[in-house]
C-alpha cells in the first residue's frame, strides 16, 4: 500500500522537512546549532530531518527539554567502532577526528507521514525555546 502512495507521502515529507528547515533556520544562522545540508544538484525523500546542536551534553539537554514537551527525539547512530560489536569483531584505523565526535551532535527531530505542520511548528518551537529563540 505504501508503494502506491510513495509519491504522495514523498510530497508530505518533503513539505514537512522543508518546514522544518525554515522554522529552525533562524538558529543556524546564529551559530547556535547546525542543519542538514543537500549538495547542489542532489534530491532527497526527507525520510529524515535532523540538526546537530554543540556537544554530546547540549543534545543530551535537548533532548530531555523535548521529552518534557511532549516531543521524542532521538539520537541518531553510534559509531560502529565504538558499538560494543564492533569494538569486539571489528578493527579501527586511524585517528577519529570526527565520526564519534559528530555523532554526538546529531539529533533526530520526529519525521512520518500523519505528521502535521502544526506539529512540526510546535516542535521547531520549542527547540527554539530551548536556545532562547
Amino acid at each position: 500500500a505504501q508503494l502506491e502512495l510513495a509519491d504522495e507521502i514523498t510530497e508530505h515529507r518533503l513539505l514537512l522537512w522543508n518546514r522544518y528547515y525554515e522554522r529552525l533556520l533562524p538558529l543556524a544562522e546564529a551559530g547556535r546549532i547546525e542543519l542538514p545540508v543537500i549538495p547542489e544538484g542532489c534530491e532527497h525523500n526527507a525520510h529524515m530531518f535532523y540538526m546537530k546542536a554543540k556537544n554530546l551534553e547540549e543534545r543530551t539537554k535537548l533532548i530531555d527539554y523535548l521529552k518534557e514537551n511532549g516531543v521524542q527525539a532521538v539520537f541518531h547512530y553510534i559509531p560502529l567502532h565504538t558499538a560494543p560489536a564492533g569494538q569486539r569483531f571489528g578493527r579501527f584505523h586511524g585517528e577519529d577526528v570526527y565520526t564519534t565526535k559528530e555523532s554526538e551532535r546529531l539529533l533526530r527531530l520526529p519525521m512520518f507521514y500523519q505528521l502535521k505542520e502544526a506539529e512540526v511548528d510546535y516542535i521547531a518551537g520549542k527547540v527554539k525555546e530551548f536556545y532562547g529563540m
